[in-house]
């Protein structure tokens, strides 16, 4: 990774004094959450959100609500995050359902330890556990925007179902469900935001969903580049799992020999990877992070003009810090 990009650190320090300790109260929301239903659940529960990530979605929620300025604010705040955040662990734990995933994050899947009966019903826990979070604090308008935004998830999955083993689908198919499985997400972060914060700015949602959309993009240009050690999969899962992504897409117009893949063909690791160093000869990597870049810019182009400095700057780095994943 590029030095010069963005760190998890930097994105809470450069954010205010307010969101440290802010975070800190998600993280505690959530081993709770995790923790709420005894054994043998809570195990699972608590080891998916210990392998946890960077936090980006409540990250994203804090700095766009702004500091908080009144306990009854705050504690909004971190219910949603903590909310946000369980939503996100439940649908990870799902995928590695439907893809038989033995690992995320370079950890044990919940599927590969327990089996596909205790795993969906740790993402069954984890969903409801979000849901009574975000109820908690009376706001219709916060349950609907997370509702939705569920709803779009599902959606978006069984596109991607449907969609399986299908080398001819277009972009603009496979940019529809990067909006629905991971964008709408990131949107209902910035959304929620809004009716939190004592200064909401609703435009900030459209920046959430172009940011998702790009990382998503990235997240399917890291399947093809890897290595594992980074990613914590091997290359190419996506390929075996029959999933089209834009780096397949982009590559099968830029080569003519991948023109006529099979993608039922590639039945093993090996071919996996073989497929892989293809897609990158064909530039398809190169094309599909330019493209995610111009999201990014187009997404701090839309950041609301009364943002205060502190607040544009630290979501700026946000935005950069998706693409630098890559860099």
């Amino acid at each position: 990774m590029d030095p010069a990009a963005p760190q998890t650190g930097e994105l809470v320090v450069a954010g205010g004094e307010h969101i440290p300790p802010l975070l800190k109260e998600i993280e505690e929301r959530l081993r709770a959450e995790a923790l709420g239903y005894g054994a043998p659940l809570q195990q699972f529960g608590e080891a998916t959100i210990a392998a946890g990530g960077k936090r980006l979605r409540p990250l994203l929620l804090l700095l766009c609500a702004g500091p908080p300025e009144n306990d009854q604010q705050r504690a909004a705040m971190v219910r949603a995050g903590a909310a946000i955040e369980l939503i996100h662990s439940a649908t990870l734990v799902h995928d590695d359902v439907l893809d038989q995933a033995d690992l995320r994050r370079g950890k044990p899947t919940v599927v590969s330890l327990a089996g596909r009966d205790a795993a969906i019903s740790t993402g069954d826990l984890l969903f409801a556990r979000a849901f009574l979070a975000i109820t908690e604090s009376g706001d219709a308008e916060a349950v609907q925007l997370l509702s939705d935004a569920c709803s779009a998830l599902a959606r978006g999955e069984l596109l991607q179902r449907a969609d399986s083993w299908d080398s001819g689908i277009s972009r603009e198919r496979y940019l529809e469900r990067c909006e629905l499985k991971t964008a709408r997400l990131f949107e209902a972060a910035c959304a929620i935001a809004a009716t939190i914060s004592a200064e909401p700015a609703p435009e900030l949602a459209s920046f959430g969903r172009k940011i998702g959309v790009a990382f998503q993009v990235l997240d399917d240009v890291l399947d093809v580049s890897g290595p594992a050690a980074r990613t914590g999969k091997e290359r190419g899962t996506d390929l075996l799992d029959g999933t089209v992504t834009l780096p397949l897409i982009i590559a099968r117009e830029n080569d003519p020999s991948l023109a006529s893949l099979e993608l039922r063909s590639v039945e093993s690791a090996a071919a996996a990877e073989a497929l892989c160093d293809r897609i990158a000869a064909s530039g398809a990597l190169e094309h599909s992070r330019a493209f995610a870049l111009e999201l990014v810019a187009s997404a701090k182009q839309e950041l609301p003009e009364e943002l205060d400095d502190r607040r544009r700057g630290s979501l700026e780095l946000v935005a950069d810090s998706v693409v630098s994943r890559y860099s």
